[in-house]
């Protein structure tokens, strides 16, 4: 591996200790993921490969499954927000709020803002159905969101100085 393609101490810090924690648990690929995900916000390319070899396994078996759950991120993100787009939110006015989002935010699905501090994207469901529509700001769930919520729920979220 070139030197470049090396986990920063920060990663290889965070990866020690997924390895640490779940080497030996039967299933330990999702477990790590998660804990990689959770110690750094995203699954950096430097920790698959050591990851891969950790529980022999090839890097394509890594990538498939970071690639298939979108809970995983490939690149940095800044504070989450995830607007509901499943039929149940639509129903409910989802799409006058998806669109209110995007405006607000200045940013298109699956974009973090230029100074890194807040990434948008849609999610297919948040279990929050008979309250929709819902959105996700970081970790906290809110239901029967209207455009003006959306905006103070924000506000509320962000220190004065990142918010949009």
């Amino acid at each position: 591996m070139p030197p470049s393609a090396l986990p920063s101490a920060a990663q290889q810090s965070a990866l020690d200790a997924a390895l640490d924690a779940h080497r030996n648990r039967p299933g330990a690929l999702l477990p790590m993921l998660h804990a990689l995900q959770d110690a750094l916000g995203w699954i950096p390319p430097a920790c698959v490969p050591p990851l891969a070899q950790a529980l022999n396994l090839s890097r394509a078996e890594v990538e498939g499954v970071i690639g298939f759950y979108p809970h995983f991120h490939r690149r940095p993100t800044g504070l989450l927000v995830q607007v509901c787009r499943a039929e149940a939110c639509q129903a409910q006015g989802g799409r006058a709020l998806e669109a209110h989002a995007r405006t607000r935010l200045g940013l298109d699905w699956h974009q973090t803002r230029p100074d890194g501090q807040l990434t948008l994207e849609p999610v297919f469901c948040l279990g929050n159905c008979a309250c929709g529509p819902s959105v996700r700001i970081g970790d906290q769930l809110f239901g029967r969101m209207t455009p003006a919520r959306f905006d103070a729920c924000l506000a509320e979220a962000l220190p004065p100085e990142v918010a949009p």
